[in-house]
């Protein structure tokens, strides 16, 4: 095959890739903006978004609202590969993503170098509702509580 043959087809299949990358960032069915399910009365809320970040991965940002009128901003990146990295707006704080299947992930968030809580966040089969099952642990690993959340798509 010729050099210019050679680099052509070099070209369009990196071409090719980018895009299937590309589309791959914005085909993640998590992509969105997210609302808690809550009884709750205003000014109480909790938004997730999650976006692309980097190259298959994911920004999660948490801003939210008590009952008080109190808020809060919170977020982290995972490239889903179980590896810690700091969340922003929490001290002493990281958090580790791992892919379980197709529509479920493992969510390890450390304080002060504990793991204090491992979140089990299951997608729905339409894509439009995510349910959290929250399971917190004392100093010596003991399960202190477990509880579940529900948020709708809203964006």
């Amino acid at each position: 095959m010729s050099r210019p043959m050679t680099s052509v087809m070099a070209a369009a299949a990196l071409t090719i890739f980018g895009v299937a990358t590309g589309a791959a960032q914005t085909d993640n069915p998590r992509f969105g903006v997210w609302r808690m399910q809550s009884d709750a009365p205003p000014p109480a809320s909790n938004i997730m978004t999650y976006e692309p970040y980097d190259d298959g991965g994911m920004r999660i940002t948490v801003a939210s609202t008590n009952s008080s009128g109190r808020e809060s901003r919170w977020g982290y990146v995972t490239l889903f590969d179980g590896v810690f990295r700091t969340v922003t707006g929490q001290e002493s704080a990281e958090t580790a993503v791992e892919i379980v299947d197709e529509r479920t992930t493992r969510i390890l968030n450390k304080r002060n170098g504990r793991v204090t809580q491992i979140i089990i966040n299951t997608l729905s089969e339409d894509h439009n509702t995510i349910n959290n099952e929250y399971i917190r642990f004392d100093d010596h690993g003991r399960i202190t509580g477990v509880s579940h959340a529900v948020y709708q798509r809203i964006e």
